[in-house]
């Protein structure tokens, strides 16, 4: 599945599922890195996190996802709850854009900006991590029902009518 998938919001291609446990194990292990970066402002620690996130967005597979895969998912017992992959793959590529911004941020010498923008990846992956509210699928789906019920609509007046989302 390629980014180009992703962000063409369809609905209607085939879904891949993945593990739904192994984006949050992400989401914790991004927010231990970012947490470590905020405290120490080691610049190694954002540039990682960066290509993690850039791994995650274009390739959706991580250093993170094969730790997942090699080491806890074998330990782990029960049902596997799947999720399709394209809102977690979009979540990634928005950590992407936000430790981007941190990362140029801090490189024009604008850190308290980027120590801000850093911080807010943060905080999406402490929500993640934590409660299990992955801030990025939300928005995703947000995205695809808007764009669903734009294309569906009739002729230009049914615009002024959208159903609620």
């Amino acid at each position: 599945m390629s980014i180009a998938s992703v962000l063409s919001f369809n609905t209607k291609d085939e879904v891949k599922l993945i593990d739904a446990r192994g984006p949050r194990f992400g989401a914790l292990l991004t927010t231990l890195v970012l947490t470590a970066f905020l405290v120490t402002e080691f610049l190694p620690l954002l540039y990682w996190q960066l290509a993690v996130f850039a791994l995650g967005a274009f390739v959706f597979a991580t250093p993170y996802s094969f730790i997942y895969k090699r080491i806890v998912k074998p330990r782990l017992s029960g049902d596997v709850p799947t999720e399709d992959v394209r809102p977690p793959q979009f979540a990634q590529l928005v950590g992407l854009i936000f430790a981007l911004s941190a990362t140029i941020a801090y490189l024009l010498g604008g850190e308290g900006i980027g120590f801000v923008v850093a911080g807010f990846a943060l905080a999406a992956a402490f929500l993640n991590a934590a409660f299990n509210f992955c801030l990025g699928c939300e928005v995703y789906l947000l995205i695809a029902r808007a764009k669903a019920a734009v294309s569906s609509r009739q002729s230009r007046e049914d615009s002024y009518n959208l159903p609620s989302l």
